[in-house]
Formats: structure tokens, sequence, C-alpha cells
């Protein structure tokens, strides 16, 4: 349980503040259920009730400092999944995202950004898919390591490989 002004992750929603909890301030809401209030850290003009008992969408707190400079050391020898069938990729894609799980979304990124280099050598472009999966990976991870480690968002892809090279 969380307590009012944690810091959590929220599904695909990444960092969130706990503002609030309790029953909905709506007069049509069950009294009797109770509701985290949440802000997300990145997006505060907007406001997110999310039910105490629901087990569908994951609620974690943040990684620590020390575990995101593990995984960010560990980037390099994370595996991606390649896989051929187009649904099965996306299937398997929403379904990392979901998890809220980092090194899952390494490995989506990781995946994304190889497939997208073989298809630029064949002279063909990404798709929409792997675009808007990549896009989601990104905001969701670099979102939670930015916040954990003190860096603005945008810095987070040179901050990673400054890191990387560092380590090798």
């Amino acid at each position: 349980m969380y307590c009012v002004g944690d810091i959590v992750i929220y599904g695909t929603q990444g960092i969130c503040k706990v503002d609030a909890i309790g029953p909905l301030p709506m007069s049509f809401a069950d009294k009797k259920r109770q509701y985290y209030t949440l802000r997300p850290y990145y997006s505060p003009e907007m406001v997110i009730y999310a039910p105490m008992d629901n087990q569908a969408i994951v609620m974690r707190s943040p990684l620590t400092r020390e575990q995101a400079e593990d995984l960010i050391a560990q980037i390099p020898s994370i595996e991606t999944a390649w896989i051929v069938n187009e649904k099965e990729r996306e299937v398997q894609y929403r379904q990392a995202l979901h998890t809220c799980n980092c090194r899952e979304l390494v490995k989506i990124i990781k995946t994304l950004y190889n497939r997208k280099a073989a298809r630029a050598q064949r002279g063909k472009r990404g798709t929409a898919v792997d675009e808007r999966y990549f896009r989601m990976a990104e905001e969701q991870l670099y979102g939670e390591l930015a916040y954990v480690l003190g860096i603005e968002k945008s810095a987070m892809p040179e901050y990673i490989a400054r890191c990387i090279q560092e380590e090798a």
C-alpha cells in the first residue's frame, strides 16, 4: 500500500505522485471503494483515479538509483526479442509495455533499433507500428530513469550512451 506523497510507477503512465487516497470525489461513485488519486510527473495537469484493488494495471515503486545504474550497465548484455510474425511481435511489445519491467522495455528498444537499422540497410523505412512501440518504450523507460537519476528525460539517450561507452 502506498501513502500520500509517494512516487509510484503506474502502468504505461509512468512516474506518478500519490496526491490522495480515498473514495472518488464524485457524487455517482461508490463510496466504499478506495482509490489512489495520481498525478503523472510529466503531465501534472492530468489526474488518474486508480482503484486500490485493481490488479490489471501494474503499480510499483520506481527503481532505486543503484538499480537504475545497474540496469544501464547491463544494457549491452540484454538480449533482443526478434519475432518475424508482425502480429505476434506487436502482441509481445504491448505485453512488455504493460509489465512496466525496465529490462523488457530495454529489450523492446534494442530490438526495434536493430530492426530499423536492418530495414534502412535494405533501403526500407521503419514501420509505423515499430515506431509507435519504440517511442512508447522510450517514454516509459527514460521517464523513470530520468526521475530516479535526476536528469532531464530528453538527456537520457545521451547519458545512457555515455555510461555504456565508459563501461566498455
